[in-house]
């Protein structure tokens, strides 16, 4: 008797299951750039190149942007400080895009007055908005873009020396200006490392001379770090450094 109604339950439910899926039936969604018929027309193409752009954003965020070296020396400090995760990535990313938000302020209100603007009124074309906005962009990274990488691409490129920096090609700034901003970011981060290590060292010779070997220096050296750290106002201090390089 169980089975009868077990077997009339589940057949029931099949029934009702194949005629909710017809009823019900998936969709068919399909996205075209035109009709098939005629040549895509220049709004689609817009569509097409705005989403290459924004496929490319995290790496215009980080090669053309002072972010690259804000967020290595915030992981410097991390590092030296001997804290593991603390602050966490997304704290230190967080406060990096701000940063780099500030520091780039005048650079994209160029971009968006000389540019953005006027493209969007139709007063200048694409190609033209293109150019237009690379040159404020140009001027940021060449001032902080030493000679020496600059000319290590275009020696590579077997490109003449530009007479400004509007005439030097974006594909030899952005990778001159990125192992530029890696080089000062690293030697900001030495400085960082020299008093925690001083203070590593002094633990780690005084666990020494007390017979406690067993005893992990990295322990007892992480509150002294922290607490240096807090009373010489660290984050003000690395802060007012990162702005004050951008400056220069």
């Amino acid at each position: 008797m169980k089975r009868k109604l077990m077997f009339s339950f589940l057949l029931s439910a099949g029934t009702l299951f194949a005629a909710a899926s017809s009823v019900y039936a998936e969709p068919i969604i399909s996205i075209t750039a035109g009709d098939g018929t005629q040549p895509v027309g220049a709004s689609s193409l817009s569509l097409l190149l705005m989403l290459t752009v924004l496929s490319l954003a995290p790496s215009i965020l980080v090669l053309m942007t002072s972010f690259t070296r804000i967020v290595i020396v915030l992981g410097f400090v991390r590092t030296s400080l001997g804290t593991q995760t603390t602050p966490p990535n997304q704290v230190l990313i967080g406060l990096a895009l701000f940063l780099t938000f500030f520091i780039m302020a005048p650079t994209i209100s160029q971009v968006n007055e000389q540019a953005v603007q006027p493209y969007l009124k139709g007063e200048i074309t694409q190609t033209v908005a293109l150019e237009k906005a690379s040159v404020p962009m140009k001027a940021f990274m060449y001032k902080h873009t030493r000679e020496k990488d600059l000319l290590l691409f275009l020696n590579y490129t077997q490109t003449p020396k530009p007479a400004s920096y509007q005439d030097i090609p974006i594909t030899v700034l952005v990778p001159a200006y990125a192992i530029s901003e890696l080089k000062t970011a690293f030697q900001m981060g030495f400085m960082i490392f020299i008093p925690f290590l001083v203070i590593d060292m002094v633990v780690a010779s005084t666990l020494m001379a007390m017979g406690m070997m067993m005893l992990p220096p990295v322990m007892i050296s992480l509150p002294f770090k922290i607490l240096l750290f807090v009373l010489v106002d660290g984050w003000y201090l690395i802060v007012k450094s990162l702005l004050t390089s951008f400056q220069t």
